[in-house]
């Protein structure tokens, strides 16, 4: 049986890099990309928009999830790997830890926003987040 990596992505340099760095490196593994929609990200565009309801605006940003989610699957395509792509709906670092405690995962590929100092304590860090609950070895690509 062979090793399943997850490979959080959002549409960041860092994320994408993460992606092309386990396609290379773990081309035989099974990879899933995955994708969380945060919907705090939203909920004022519901608010502000007045007509949009937030149902509308959730089945939006799931739309372009999938269509994201498809081009991270081309993508691994043309470097001759084939991946699964899944997305959830959710706060991005308890979602990205519940998948991995959820589903079969030994390793976790994650990319650095590169933040520091007062940002990444103002802002987080969902590298770090994950890195430090999550029960399998993570890789943060910078």
């Amino acid at each position: 049986m062979g090793e399943n990596v997850l490979v959080p992505v959002d549409e960041s340099d860092q994320a994408i890099d993460a992606l092309d760095y386990t396609v290379e490196n773990y081309p035989d593994a099974s990879i899933t990309a995955l994708h969380v929609v945060d919907p705090s990200k939203f909920r004022a565009a519901v608010s502000i928009e007045g007509a949009a309801t937030y149902t509308d605006v959730l089945e939006t940003h799931e739309s372009r999830a999938e269509e994201f989610l498809a081009e991270m699957s081309e993508r691994a395509a043309e470097r001759g790997v084939s991946i699964e792509t899944e997305y959830v709906v959710g706060e991005v670092a308890r979602s990205i830890v519940e998948y991995v405690d959820e589903h079969d995962v030994d390793h976790v590929v994650i990319g650095s926003h590169g933040r520091s100092g007062a940002t990444r304590v103002l802002l987080g860090s969902v590298a770090e987040s994950v890195t430090r609950r999550s029960q399998v070895p993570v890789t943060v690509i910078r």
